[in-house]
């Protein structure tokens, strides 16, 4: 058990630090770009682990709790895009806001199943 709180602490870590250096990387004052390519790649990643969990030779518990719940939960910044989104709302940009919303989640769940036809055609 301490085990796999250590496996998830340890990506989590990774990820967040992963998710910063990126916001540094694309720092934009009209559009979070940053956090929506984050998102994305996170849907993405996620969706190459789950397809890897199922394969026949399916990806140990260790690795799904390091990389899905501790790398990805670390770099996606679900708690961000709301706050970014909040924000948006109180300036006055509703279309922005709108458009935000519908492109994180469209996007997100396609890179997610994008990513698990990847894992699971090789």
């Amino acid at each position: 058990m301490l085990k796999n709180f250590l496996l998830v602490g340890l990506g989590g870590g990774l990820g967040s630090v992963l998710r910063y250096g990126s916001s540094l990387l694309v720092n934009s004052k009209l559009f979070p770009w940053a956090t929506l390519a984050i998102n994305i790649l996170g849907s993405l990643i996620i969706g190459i682990v789950f397809a890897m969990s199922i394969r026949q030779e399916p990806l140990g518990n260790n690795w799904k709790l390091f990389l899905a719940t501790g790398i990805c939960g670390g770099f996606t910044t679900f708690s961000a895009f709301s706050l970014e989104n909040m924000g948006l709302l109180q300036s006055g940009k509703y279309g922005m806001a709108i458009a935000y919303v519908c492109a994180s989640i469209v996007l997100g769940i396609a890179a997610a199943f994008i990513g698990y036809q990847l894992a699971i055609k090789n």
